[in-house]
């Protein structure tokens, strides 16, 4: 009987050998779920990165907006070095081109190391004069190319402020 036994278990063994066990037939699923994984996580960690990218350039276009409004504030036609349209204060000759604050914005923005010759620089004065409690206004505008491609295309991306002169 033991004989027997003996005998039956080794046959129905050499049966089950013949057979893959579930562990070997699942050891290539694991390697595929991480291929598919990693290229997942690539894609979003690149494409976050890339959003990081466009909103630092837009934060700098702002503040590169402000520092020019800040310039047209205090150097309207009561200032010594007046900027923009309207009747200056003798001896000084308003600059009717606004290029102290597009010249501001420029300085502003290299510091963020942005290629501030592909900036478009439009000051504005909506009341149409520099003169005090009038409004200055300054829109950036800048192509931002994607820093890793991922098939984006050029963005064009705008930041604008305004402001009342003071002087």
């Amino acid at each position: 009987m033991i004989g027997s036994m003996w005998l039956t278990t080794k046959s129905a063994n050499r049966g089950l050998s013949k057979k893959r066990s579930p562990k070997k037939r699942q050891a290539g699923q694991a390697a595929v779920e991480f291929a598919l994984i990693i290229i997942f996580l690539m894609v979003f960690l690149l494409s976050f990165l890339e959003i990081v990218a466009m909103l630092y350039t837009y934060s700098a276009l702002a503040d590169s907006a402000k520092e020019g409004v800040r310039y047209g504030i205090v150097h309207g036609t009561l200032s010594s070095a007046c900027n923009g349209p309207g009747p200056a204060v003798s001896p000084a000759t308003c600059d009717a081109t606004a290029a102290g604050v597009t010249t501001a914005v420029n300085t502003y923005a290299a510091y963020s190391l942005h290629n501030t010759g592909a900036m478009t620089i439009t000051p504005t004065y909506p009341d149409g004069t520099s003169t005090p409690s009038s409004r200055i206004r300054v829109v950036v505008s800048y192509p931002y190319q994607a820093f890793f491609g991922l098939g984006w295309p050029t963005i064009t991306v705008n930041a604008a402020s305004e402001g009342r002169i003071t002087f």
